[in-house]
């Protein structure tokens, strides 16, 4: 796949945040993607969608043949990137310190001549409210920096503090600097509204590595693939809101599905799915205080009608729209904020909420009788609207259907629901809710079953499989040994793989979203497959599979939400589904093991 000159892979990017936003840095040490002053905040740099006026912080060697390296400090969300050339080798390191509020960001870049001399230009140039408003740079009337304004007044000013000089220019900032061995040149960018910061760069070093240190030292995995898993785990924490306690679906908005493509969905939200399975994640791990955050935001926000997907704050308007303005990753347009599924049905997210209660409760967390109640009328809703059609996992925009998956999980909300009850002795219908879920078993096991294909397909009446159905043994619905699964495996293992990259369904056969264009393989379900494999026995297969998968991250051990058949990451950046289904895929390995 060529890639513009204008553009950098997807997968040469980094990640760090302050559990409030995050900030996308590439290879070559440019902050390329920032939104302020949380995650679905409009951006300020949004190079990665427009490089034209999207936006950046950089520092470029003057060298052409500069090459780059880049790595986490271990246990951190810390990043070093290095320039390595002629001149010698020089490091930027990256941090966000944690903010206790969502206007106390800061990002701490240290530029550190570590062997030779060089010569370095920084371009400091935002493009606030998504590159809609430019920028107005003046040195700060206290002396302390520079002020970079957004004309509008829509976002809050940014300040910029450095020893270092520059110049103001039409765009931003710039300066030319010469950077000896053994030098620091030390940049905070900060809020002008919020926690003020001096130039005391170790003092926050110090306290932000202590905390990413400590987070990872809670975790309670300790088998073979720890690197990986916990590399995960950490990019899961840095896509929790610390101030609501939900997660968003991915750091980024517009990455495409496929280059040049319409697929570029904006994935700063929260998706009750994503959420539960992130909360699955961190369970498994032994990090309860996530789930409990999220919980608590669950019972806050959605208990009474629960929707597909909702602002971090709980806001239920995601009006989508496309920013026409920007030219997109590579030409990929629409570039799109906001997304129109919000009002979709789907069926599957009470299956995927209640598991997660239980195994929040099953973790000794606290199911008290008002929230009992609003699971209780969770499992009543399902009751009246399991044989209702829907959008499916896949959030399909052609037309509802009757999912397999979506039917799957109505029997998991039940399911799940009477275990919490027979746990804790609370009262619900015992013998109304058995006979229903037992109605949803039967009907998934005869009608949904395609006898001419030998496999259960998408939906109700279809002849297209969809991988989707490996989640059946991972939600207990079936067992890994139940014949007619193990069919609906094997033609997975047909007809939606290539080599251990698994498609979610051919488009040409299955329920669409309507767009032009072919798909990349899905990650989650590739991470889904390899679990599978375990599951069913095959488990040097599975470890293999799990290798194989491992070598298509990034340098980091980052995933996007697709690879494309080039081994390309696709689509937004990093993605909670991609570094959740990994935790899972490790843990069952593991366990076969």
């Amino acid at each position: 796949m060529l890639i513009s000159p204008s553009y950098l892979p997807i997968a040469d990017y980094g990640i760090i945040g302050n559990l409030h936003t995050t900030a996308l840095i590439s290879i070559k040490g440019s902050i390329d993607f920032l939104c302020l002053p949380r995650f679905d905040s409009p951006s300020v740099f949004t190079q990665l969608l427009d490089a034209g006026k999207g936006g950046c912080f950089s520092f470029i060697c003057q060298d052409d043949n500069t090459n780059f390296k880049q790595l986490y400090l271990p246990g951190t969300n810390i990043l070093v990137t290095r320039f390595l050339s002629k001149d010698g080798i020089a490091e930027i390191t990256d941090f966000m310190p944690i903010a206790k509020k969502e206007d106390d960001f800061a990002i701490f870049r240290r530029l550190k001549g570590v062997y030779g001399n060089h010569r370095i230009v920084v371009n400091i140039t935002p493009s606030f409210d998504y590159a809609r408003g430019g920028c107005v740079a003046t040195e700060a009337p206290d002396g302390n920096g520079y002020i970079l304004s957004d004309p509008s007044g829509k976002q809050p000013a940014m300040r910029l503090i450095t020893k270092a000089k520059l110049s103001i220019t039409d765009q931003g900032l710039t300066g030319n600097l010469n950077l000896a061995a053994g030098e620091d040149i030390d940049f905070i960018l900060t809020l002008d509204i919020g926690k003020p910061f001096r130039l005391d760069w170790i003092r926050h070093f110090h306290k932000t590595r202590d905390f990413w240190s400590a987070w990872v030292a809670k975790s309670t995995y300790r088998g073979r693939w720890r690197e990986s898993v916990m590399r995960s785990a950490l990019t899961l924490k840095l896509l929790t809101s610390s101030h609501f306690g939900s997660t968003v679906a991915a750091a980024t908005f517009g990455l495409p599905e496929t280059i040049g493509g319409e697929r570029n969905w904006d994935y700063r939200f929260t998706w009750i799915r994503d959420s539960a399975f992130t909360m699955y994640a961190f369970l498994r791990l032994g990090y309860r205080e996530e789930a409990e955050a999220f919980v608590g935001w669950i019972e806050q926000q959605c208990m009474d009608n629960l929707q597909l997907m909702y602002g971090i704050d709980g806001r239920k308007d995601l009006e989508e729209i496309s920013l026409d303005h920007l030219e997109g990753y590579m030409g990929s347009q629409p570039v799109r904020i906001g997304n129109g599924a919000y009002d979709q049905q789907q069926m599957d997210i009470y299956g995927e909420l209640i598991d997660t209660i239980y195994l929040y409760n099953n973790a000794g967390g606290s199911i008290t009788n008002e929230f009992w109640k609003a699971i209780r009328g969770l499992v009543e809703y399902v009751i009246a609207h399991w044989r209702d059609k829907d959008h499916g996992i896949w959030e399909v925009r052609s037309g509802k259907q009757r999912f397999l998956h979506s039917a799957v999980c109505c029997w998991v909300a039940i399911d799940r629901a009477m275990k919490i009850g027979e746990a804790r002795s609370l009262p619900h219908p015992r013998s109304k809710w058995r006979t229903i879920r037992d109605e949803i078993y039967q009907e998934i096991y005869d009608d949904f079953w395609n006898e001419e294909k030998g496999f259960y397909p998408q939906f109700l009446g279809s002849d297209t499989v969809d991988a989707s159905a490996l989640l059946m043994p991972l939600l207990r619905f079936v067992s890994s040994k139940e014949p007619r699964w193990l069919k609906t495996f094997a033609a997975i293992e047909e007809k939606l793989s290539a080599d251990v990259l698994i498609f979610r369904y051919k488009q040409e056969h299955g329920a669409t979203d309507g767009l032009e264009g072919e798909e990349a393989s899905f990650t989650i379900c590739s991470f889904w497959y390899a679990e599978c494999l375990a599951r069913i026995g095959r488990v040097e297969e599975a470890t293999l599979v799990m290798q194989k998968l491992l070598g298509y991250g990034n340098h980091l051990g980052l995933f996007s939400e697709e690879i494309g058949i080039h081994g390309e990451q696709l689509g937004n950046f990093p993605q909670a589904f991609s570094h959740l289904s990994l935790i899972s895929a490790a843990f069952q390995i593991d366990k076969q093991l």
